[in-house]
């Protein structure tokens, strides 16, 4: 159980505190609440690039890892579909450095023109070298594109198209900025060797005075049900064929995320699972097959990605990629659940056994229920059975739910 306490500013700011006196360190973690979906269609990858842009120096701070670094700290950051997420890690006794810091870059951040440019240049960087130049890089652009026709969900993270990272302007940059880099659109975990009144009070030194700010409304589409089934064939220069495969699913916070969830364990997690078994044991088809959830806020994705021996018929191996999942509509046993369950805990355990990772854990659960939920969430994957489990792969698993993308040299 991962002990904390909760403190909420008047000015908005939520903060999650976890003591932790087995370190000398501490971790200062900032979770934006706004992600690539709050993006308009035609600025994708915005959010990124504010991610970017809040490394690059303040009116009164020229570089932020290097005060940070200068206090023997480090520092990083990711942007997801849903949220933006700030760490710092540093000396615990150095704890008000990373605090002056992050209130310094959330209300005095250098926007200039010269910034800007040199970031959209980094991050187009970073476009052409993860995802156009990469093997199978652009494999995401085209499942969200095929599987999404109205929620934002449709465009990734880094934006949908390079040329629309280009012409980004000034005025787009500090749009987005003002609505939603706002002190009261923040849950802030702060975990490590420092106590809870000493981290209220620091907190509030840095942060309290900021004035809170109306923030974007979040009114994003909801995608309508498919109704279809949609495939599409992606002939692409790679080592090896890859069948890719998703159906649409629940959000993060439905009652059936975790039956969900398990659900693609059971399917593909280790070398006792369904996949493993029949189609990588049982055929010579496969290199690989997986399955796992998008885990987003909104009804996300449940992901079939499978890549194929030389000389693997794509059709065939889909008909036995469909028939494992047709199978576990009607059997599934107690006995698979359990050794997901326990391995799903035992996971769960080592990811959260530092402080840093406490910090992320316990920010995200605070934005998405209360923290409270993380030291819940356990006990309701135990109670999972197999009907539910079926129950849900009957649910999601439907030829008009479907979308499929054969990717490839013969594609």
């Amino acid at each position: 159980m991962i002990t904390f306490s909760t403190h909420r500013f008047p000015n908005g700011l939520r903060l999650v505190h976890h003591h932790d006196t087995t370190t000398r360190m501490v971790a200062v973690n900032l979770l934006y609440d706004v992600g690539s979906s709050d993006e308009h269609p035609a600025k994708t990858g915005l959010a990124h690039l504010m991610e970017h842009l809040m490394f690059s120096g303040t009116r009164h701070v020229p570089s932020y890892d290097g005060a940070l670094q200068a206090a023997g700290g480090e520092s990083n950051a990711w942007t997801s579909i849903d949220v933006t997420n700030y760490y710092d890690i540093l000396p615990a006794h150095n704890l008000e450095t990373a605090l002056w810091l992050e209130s310094e870059r959330l209300i005095n951040l250098a926007l200039n023109e010269e910034n800007i440019e040199v970031q959209k240049s980094v991050v187009i960087e970073e476009f052409k070298q993860r995802y156009l130049n990469q093997p199978y890089g652009d494999i995401l652009h085209l499942q969200h594109g095929l599987a999404y026709k109205e929620h934002p969900y449709r465009w990734p993270t880094i934006g949908l198209s390079v040329d629309t990272i280009k012409n980004f302007t000034r005025d787009d940059v500090l749009d987005f900025h003002r609505k939603h880099y706002a002190v009261n659109n923040i849950v802030m975990c702060i975990s490590g060797n420092v106590d809870f009144d000493t981290t209220v009070r620091l907190v509030e030194k840095w942060f309290g005075d900021i004035e809170s700010r109306p923030i974007a409304g979040r009114r994003l589409p909801a995608e309508p049900p498919q109704g279809q089934y949609r495939f599409m064939s992606h002939k692409s220069d790679v080592p090896s064929n890859m069948i890719f495969t998703s159906y649409h699913m629940c959000g993060r916070t439905d009652s059936h995320y975790q039956a969900t969830d398990l659900l693609s364990d059971v399917l593909g997690n280790g070398m006792s699972s369904r996949f493993y078994r029949e189609l990588i044991l049982g055929s010579d088809m496969f290199v690989d097959v997986d399955a796992s959830v998008l885990g987003s806020r909104d009804p996300g994705l449940f992901y079939v990605r499978a890549r194929l021996s030389q000389g693997a018929s794509l059709d065939r191996a889909a008909e036995l990629i469909d028939g494992v999942i047709e199978r576990v509509k009607t059997d599934i046993t107690q006995h698979e659940i359990d050794k997901c369950v326990n391995k799903y805990i035992s996971n769960k355990l080592f990811e959260n056994v530092g402080y840093a990772e406490k910090a992320v854990a316990l920010a995200r659960h605070e934005l998405l229920w209360g923290a409270s939920n993380i030291n819940d969430e356990n006990e309701v994957y135990r109670r999972l059975t197999p009907h539910q489990l079926m129950q849900v792969a009957n649910t999601i698993f439907s030829q008009d739910n479907c979308c499929r993308i054969y990717y490839g040299p013969d594609a």
